[in-house]
C-alpha cells in the first residue's frame, strides 16, 4: 500500500436555545418598520438581482427565511464582522457560525443551503464542457468551492480526449496546512473513469496560493504515475482567497 504525500501550505422554524428568540409578535401584526424594510429589500433585489446590494443587505435577505418576524440587520452585520465577507460567512463551519449570538440551527441551515446552491450553479457551468473554452468559469467554480475553506481540500477534475470535463471529485481533506494524497489512487481513479487528462486543484487556507516544496514534489509524483498510464496532467491549480496559481503557467509542469 502506497504511503500518502501531503500538499502543504507551510429548516425548521423552531430555534435552538443558543439562537436569539424571535420577537413575540402575533401573526399578521408585524411592525411596519420591519415589514416595510423587508418589502423594500425584496423589491430592490428583484429589480436588479441584488447586483447593487452590499453584503449585509444580501445576507439579510437570506436570513429572512430563517427568522420570519425579526429585524435581521444586526445579525447580518455581526456575521460579517466575525467572518469578513458574505463568502466567508457562507463557508464558515456550523460550529463557528453558532458561536455568533443569534445564529442557531435555522440560520445555519439557510446559510448552508445557499452555499450548496451556489456550488451546484458554479459546477453546472463547467461540467460537460471543454475546459479551454470555459476556463474562467472553471476558475470561478474552484474559488466558489474552495477559496474560503478553513482546511485544505484536494480535488481532481477528470477530462476526456476532447478536454471535456467529465467528473469533478474530492480526493481528500486535510488540516489547515496539509492534505494527504496517494498518487496510486489518483492514477487508479483516472483509469476507472477512462480519463485522458487531469487537472489537480487544492486550496491554501492561509489565503496565499504560492506552492510549497511539498506541493511541487507531490505534483511530480502524480505526474510520473499518470505518465506511465498515458494520462496527461494538464495543470495543478492552487486556490487562494483572492487569486490562484497555475503550475503550468509558472513552468512547474511541462
Amino acid at each position: 500500500m502506497s504511503r500518502p504525500f501531503s500538499f502543504s501550505d507551510a429548516a425548521p422554524s423552531l430555534f435552538a436555545s443558543e439562537e436569539a428568540a424571535p420577537v413575540a409578535i402575533p401573526e399578521g401584526r408585524l411592525p411596519s418598520y420591519i415589514r416595510d424594510h423587508r418589502a423594500r429589500l425584496r423589491a430592490r433585489f428583484m429589480a436588479d438581482g441584488g447586483a447593487a446590494m452590499p453584503d449585509y443587505e444580501l445576507l439579510e435577505l437570506i436570513l429572512f427565511g430563517a427568522v420570519p418576524r425579526q429585524d435581521m440587520k444586526p445579525l447580518a452585520r455581526q456575521l460579517l464582522d466575525s467572518f469578513g465577507d458574505i463568502n466567508a460567512v457562507l463557508s464558515a463551519p456550523p460550529a463557528r457560525l453558532k458561536a455568533v449570538k443569534g445564529a442557531g440551527d435555522a440560520v445555519v441551515l439557510h446559510l448552508k443551503v445557499v452555499k450548496a446552491a451556489a456550488h451546484r450553479l458554479a459546477r453546472a457551468r463547467v461540467i460537460g464542457r471543454p475546459v479551454l473554452s470555459s476556463w474562467d468559469a472553471l476558475l470561478d467554480f474552484c474559488h466558489t468551492t474552495m477559496a474560503h475553506r478553513e482546511t485544505e481540500q484536494f480535488r481532481i477534475l477528470f477530462l476526456d480526449r476532447k478536454n471535456v470535463l467529465i467528473a469533478d471529485e474530492e480526493q481528500a481533506r486535510g488540516t489547515v496546512d496539509h492534505v494527504p494524497v496517494y498518487p496510486r489512487e489518483v492514477a487508479k481513479r483516472a483509469l476507472e473513469l477512462n480519463a485522458s487528462a487531469l487537472i489537480l486543484v487544492h486550496n491554501h487556507p492561509s489565503g496565499d496560493p504560492t506552492p510549497s516544496q511539498a506541493d511541487i514534489t507531490m505534483t511530480q509524483q502524480i505526474q510520473q504515475a499518470l505518465t506511465a498510464l498515458s494520462v496527461t496532467l494538464h495543470d495543478h491549480l492552487v486556490i487562494g482567497r483572492e487569486c490562484e496559481i497555475s503550475f503550468r503557467s509558472e513552468g512547474l509542469i511541462r
